[in-house]
């Protein structure tokens, strides 16, 4: 198999060290296995609210009482604090995030932890308390209804097993 071959793995922008977060920051994550994949040409590089087109700095976003699966049934909304509904710009990123992972055959990725898109087993609560309750992001939902494998960057570990799995 070459290289260019190997399979390719979604992963938040914000952790490979890009300033996309709400803030203007980013959550790098220093991982051996990030970087082998780095350098082989695996990863596909994803922020759902910028692909969406909200702006860098914006104001921070939380799930208002629910959870990403919520949002995509149309149960529950995505707020930014100061009360602005963001949650067509979030389902709209997740769209985007699911369409790379179909382009380029992606069945696994890291994604950052707590956020209102990417979180995978948690989420701030929606009350701008930081209070953290169990539950996904817009995205990680939507990826995980479609069979994408979703990890949080403190299971890059686990990542990679699912990666190479499917090689």
């Amino acid at each position: 198999m070459e290289i260019g071959d190997l399979r390719k793995v979604l992963i938040s922008a914000c952790l490979l060290g890009k300033k996309v977060r709400y803030d203007g920051g980013a959550l790098t994550v220093d991982d051996q296995i990030v970087e082998r994949w780095r350098s082989e040409g695996r990863i596909v590089s994803v922020c759902p609210e910028v692909e969406a087109g909200m702006s860098i700095p914006r104001p921070p976003a939380e799930i208002f009482k629910g959870s990403g699966k919520g949002v995509l049934n149309g149960e529950v909304d995505v707020i930014e604090k100061g009360g602005a509904k963001v949650t067509n710009d979030f389902l709209a990123g997740a769209s985007i995030a699911l369409n790379l992972c179909h382009k380029f055959n992606i069945d696994v990725a890291v994604l950052a932890e707590f956020s209102p898109s990417c979180g995978s087993s948690a989420i701030y609560d929606g009350s701008f308390s930081g209070k953290k309750v169990p539950g996904m992001g817009v995205t990680a939902a939507l990826l995980r209804e479609n069979g994408i494998h979703v990890f949080s960057q403190y299971e890059i570990a686990e990542a990679n097993i699912a990666l190479l799995a499917t090689n």
